[in-house]
């Protein structure tokens, strides 16, 4: 009997898999279904959409800095502010974050301060000494190296028997690389208690989600992994923080570690130093503006009466007087000396540079 593979022998199935997708907004504000619980308390409504003007406001500032020399390079969320709003506000304080350099939303909603955040993208190292969680981790600028890392705080947190849990936030891009897939097995195999987020802008700088990976989805990655894989509407803030929520409670719980596809679009540039208009039609960028997280949660807050023109004009005026505040703040740090460059470098400072 030929029983080689395509002969027409039937063969057992062994296992199935499947990814689902949560939503719970449509681009224009309107409840897809049921939402979920928390979704009835007005004042975190309120919360989240603050948080995403707030970090927008910023992130607008920060670009003018650079532009004008008083900044190095800089990352903007533009159109991805609900992945980090919505992750970090699941989130207890004990727990650790683990972000990426696109992640200034997470960070504003944990307690860091915009001048510190500044601080660190003009180049000085006390921006890295924040006001947010001491246990959180700076910003990771090495794609995907973060990853590793997370699974040795999971791993810490499993071994002492504490009720934390590890969040990672990362890229598309990152998913393309080992460091990831060591810590999402690693992770597995101790069923350690870390949700990993991977923020799809669909851009890796200029490389298209289609030219990283073959898979149909990015959480369908998790699966290999021993773990699930669940994909969400990036623009959507209830749906990423439901999903967030979710998962980290089953990761207290002992549940082990889940991954979230986030998948969204990056508005702007990769970062300052690129020009995305090189490799992307401006076609589909004004397309995917229709599906941006502010507009959506503001469209819903406004069906119910939470939310009205005069509310949005007095929001606008408090984001941009704390930005400038928190600029000026930053612009009146004096530079450090040079030598400081050593204080944590040698525990002796060697002769040579005395």
């Amino acid at each position: 009997m030929d029983d080689t593979p395509g002969s027409g022998q039937d063969f057992p199935v062994i296992a199935r898999f499947e990814v689902r997708r949560r939503s719970y907004l449509a681009p224009d504000g309107a409840p897809l279904r049921a939402l979920p619980s928390f979704a009835s308390d007005l004042d975190l409504l309120l919360a989240l959409y603050r948080g995403m003007v707030l970090t927008r406001t910023f992130d607008l500032k920060a670009v003018a800095l650079q532009r004008t020399g008083r900044l190095g390079t800089y990352a903007v969320s533009l159109g991805q502010e609900a992945v980090s709003i919505g992750v970090a506000s699941a989130m207890r304080e004990a727990d650790v974050l683990l972000p990426s350099y696109r992640d200034n939303a997470a960070l504003l909603w944990r307690g860091v301060k915009m001048e510190e955040i500044l601080l660190y993208w003009g180049g000085d190292e006390r921006g890295n000494c924040s006001s947010g969680p001491p246990h959180d981790f700076p910003f990771c600028v090495p794609v995907g190296s973060q990853a590793p890392h997370a699974a040795g705080v999971a791993y810490a947190f499993r071994l002492r028997k504490e009720p934390r849990v590890a969040v990672c936030l990362f890229g598309d891009g990152a998913t393309s690389k080992g460091d990831v897939w060591e810590a999402m097995n690693f992770a597995g195999v101790w069923k350690l208690p870390l949700v990993f987020v991977a923020n799809n802008n669909q851009w890796a700088i200029s490389v298209p989600l289609k030219l990283q990976t073959a898979s149909a989805t990015l959480a369908q990655k998790a699966i290999a992994a021993g773990f699930a894989g669940e994909q969400v509407d990036g623009n959507d803030v209830l749906a990423v923080r439901a999903a967030a929520e979710e998962a980290i409670a089953a990761a207290r719980a002992g549940g082990g570690p889940r991954l979230i596809e986030a998948v969204t679009y990056r508005l702007g540039d990769h970062t300052t130093a690129d020009d995305a208009a090189r490799y992307r039609p401006p076609e589909e960028v004004q397309a995917r503006w229709k599906e941006e997280p502010i507009t959506r949660l503001r469209s819903y807050l406004v069906s119910r009466k939470a939310w009205g023109k005069s509310q949005e004009e007095q929001l606008a005026a408090e984001c941009q007087e704390r930005v400038e505040a928190a600029v000026e703040r930053y612009l009146a740090t004096g530079p450090r000396a040079p030598q400081t460059m050593f204080d944590h470098l040698y525990a002796e400072l060697p002769a040579v540079y005395a």
